[in-house]
């Protein structure tokens, strides 16, 4: 759609002209993120902290764009101002279409966009008011109350369900629709497997072989092959969908995968990397079909020692396609499940001994893995995820946590394994010796830095508050020995959530690199994506990198697959923070016929605009703002990480348990509104105001006590 047109008067933009600012003030440049109220917090890579913009200080700066500042005060809380406005992000902002006359602005009801966006009439012809779009800014010209931009897509009616999703992948520059040309690219694809394709592949397909996924999957990257050996120990198979033999570097649908970066999983749906005739046909591992693989296979030691690793192409028949579920069931019977009947009427079937025998023997190899893998210093994060169940409309019919068990664990530990492993064979050559060589081959590593020693210590104070000792914290080792301890110790008392937190909040953020640091939460010295090419990017990069070395090809170029690196890391954040936008939005859906009720929780954070609490057995969490608990006046310890009745003395503390009542839901914005449901006793009444009636504070707090002793 076109922009609007004016003449070079109009387009004078104040947002654009270099603002000087006297020094010595130092000057950053950094990614402008806003609030509703006007202000920016400015992330600057390499800082620890974002920096603080009054709303008077951003000069038409807004959400997402790239920024210039100068940092005009520092200590506690850094601020600054910006001086000039580098790129204006290409991502549109989302709101409703509002019509008047020859006159047309996108109207923002957003946590990170106060103005609303004055938009080209031409634009929407043909759409009406009250219609939800995505719009581009694309100036604020000097003078005009808000800035000016175009509309990219009509999104559709407010409320309804595909709207809504894709409003949220708009708002995070996300597609979600294949082009005709990728899509006929794909489909040009034959599916058809003949000897050629099959030449030089080692073939798997008599060999028992199975997938465990969720129950509702219907991308099958990778399947388990078992076999036991003469010589007592075990052959084990991973088998991962070889994506790199059909798609092609520089392919149509290479190079939409590449700008896609990963598959994002909303609520009600999944946005794929790759066309649903290869994610969910041609390179999906359904059962009873032959299918091209690229494999790990391990020869492994009752003891759970893996070695003699082997890379390369392969071809399987998966025979069986279990659930998590499933597979549960057959560990949780134990012994017992050799003599007992499993998936009958179910899309697995009756299960034979082989395969019982099978994926009991693989959760027992996968459990000893696991437990040496954190003795070797793992860290045990377990935060509880959400999950929300819809109906056929996408309307949320209920939110229970998640659960991992050993089903979920033994497919985790051996794509772990093979991840590892695929790392450490480039890195060393093939030579497996543990340390790698300092001319090591080009490669695309997942890589985890080791936590901030400074964060650490304020979790050392505040696990303190709590009576919990950390222990040293010398070097990464140390770190996280203590921090399993930590955890062990608070595990099922209501602060350990929020002690994971704090101590996530610490942990260096994983991301892909062709620098190997290893992989600090893992405990791996080498570690990379291999498993899942279907649905991240950076495995199938892996995969061709993997398939030209074992042919003997030299090193790849590093500039090349570095920046390859920086771009699947942006995007694998940008997919994370909407697939956590889509579950905020249908939580809040969800507690809309709520309204009015009362729900015990805990508080689970803690802020200086008030509490936020989890309410069971939901864990669903919403916020109880400072300003609306009657009883007292609260002030926050940012030291104690407690609340503080002013005159009362009472206090809050994370995990207390709380009573509240749901009092508003915003959709637009995500948020959930309690009020926290206060006894007699929490009511603080001086001695003074015993005798005169008469409150202390000031406006709402005064009314709000008043009204609570004339209603004693």
């Amino acid at each position: 759609m076109k922009r609007r047109g004016k003449g070079k008067s109009r387009k004078e933009n104040f947002a654009k002209k270099k603002v000087h600012v006297k020094k010595p003030f130092r000057e950053v440049e950094g990614i402008a993120r806003m609030t509703r109220d006007g202000f920016v917090f400015v992330r600057v890579e390499g800082e620890e902290e974002d920096i603080y913009i009054k709303a008077g200080k951003t000069r038409g700066a807004l959400h997402g764009d790239k920024v210039r500042i100068a940092i005009t005060k520092g200590g506690h809380k850094t601020e600054g101002e910006v001086i000039k406005i580098i790129e204006r992000s290409p991502k549109p902002f989302v709101g409703i279409l509002h019509i008047v006359g020859r006159q047309a602005w996108v109207l923002m009801s957003s946590r990170t966009m106060p103005y609303d966006i004055s938009v080209p009439v031409p634009d929407v012809e043909g759409v009406h008011s009250g219609m939800k779009v995505a719009a581009v800014v694309d100036e604020w010209p000097r003078g005009e109350a808000g800035p000016w931009g175009h509309v990219v897509d009509v999104l559709g009616d407010p409320g309804e369900n595909d709207t809504e999703m894709h409003a949220i992948l708009a708002e995070y520059g996300l597609p979600y629709r294949f082009t005709k040309e990728v899509e006929n690219a794909a489909d040009k694809i034959s599916e058809i497997i003949t000897d050629k394709d099959r030449a030089g592949r080692r073939d798997f397909r008599k060999v028992l072989t199975f997938t465990i996924d969720p129950a509702d999957a219907k991308d099958f990257d990778d399947a388990i092959s078992f076999r036991r050996l003469p010589n007592g120990n075990m052959e084990i198979g991973v088998h991962i969908a070889d994506v790199s033999y059909y798609v092609k570097p520089g392919s149509a649908v290479d190079k939409e995968a590449e700008a896609r970066g990963t598959s994002v999983y909303l609520v009600d749906r999944t946005v794929p990397m790759l066309p649903e005739k290869l994610s969910n046909k041609l390179c999906s591992l359904r059962p009873g079909e032959e299918k091209l693989t690229f494999s790990a296979v391990f020869e492994m030691t009752p003891a759970g020692k893996a070695f003699n690793p082997w890379f390369g192409r392969t071809e399987i028949i998966s025979d069986y396609r279990f659930s998590y579920e499933l597979a549960q069931e057959i560990i949780d019977a134990g012994p017992k499940a050799m003599e007992g009947v499993f998936g009958e009427g179910s899309e697995c079937g009756i299960v034979p001994s082989e395969v019982k025998d099978a994926i009991l023997t693989l959760n027992d190899l996968a459990l000893k893995i696991r437990k040496k893998r954190f003795a070797a210093g793992a860290i045990s994060f377990d935060r509880p995820e959400m999950k929300v169940e819809i109906d056929e409309n996408g309307k949320p019919v209920g939110v229970h946590e998640k659960v991992s068990k050993e089903a979920n664990w033994l497919i985790e530990e051996f794509m772990l394994l093979a991840n590892k492993n695929v790392a450490e064979a480039i890195a060393t050559d093939f030579k497996f010796t543990g340390k790698a060589l300092k001319n090591a081959k080009t490669f695309v590593y997942r890589v985890h830095d080791e936590p901030n020693l400074e964060k650490i210590s304020s979790l050392r104070n505040f696990a303190g508050n709590f009576g919990y000792s950390l222990g040293a914290t010398n070097d990464g080792s140390s770190t996280a020995k203590a921090l399993n301890t930590l955890f062990s110790q608070a595990k099922d008392k209501p602060e350990f959530g929020a002690i994971e937190m704090i101590a996530l909040r610490a942990m260096a953020k994983a991301c892909y690199s062709t620098d190997n640091i290893g992989h600090y939460g893992l405990a791996f010295k080498f570690y990379t994506h291999f498993t899942s090419p279907i649905r991240r990017y950076p495995d199938l990069m892996v995969h061709r990198l993997l398939s030209m070395y074992l042919d003997g090809a030299s090193s790849q170029s590093k500039d090349y697959f570095e920046k390859e690196c920086q771009h699947a890391s942006e995007r694998e954040v940008i997919a994370a923070e909407a697939e956590r936008e889509s579950i905020k939005y249908k939580i809040v859906e969800f507690m809309e016929d709520k309204i009015g009720q009362e729900f015990d929780g805990t508080i689970s954070g803690l802020t200086e605009w008030g509490m936020y609490v989890q309410i069971e057995p939901t864990k669903i969490e919403g916020m109880v703002a400072m300003r609306e608990i009657k009883s007292d006046y609260y002030e926050f310890d940012e030291e104690g990480y407690r609340l503080i009745g002013r005159r009362s003395g009472k206090v809050y503390r994370l995990g207390d348990p709380v009573r509240i009542r749901v009092e508003s839901t915003n959709l637009d914005q995500k948020i959930l509104d309690f009020s926290l449901i206060e006894e007699e006793g929490d009511f603080y009444t001086s001695k003074r105001e015993k005798r005169t009636g008469v409150t202390k504070g000031k406006g709402a707090l005064k009314t709000a006590i008043a009204k609570a002793k004339a209603n004693r």
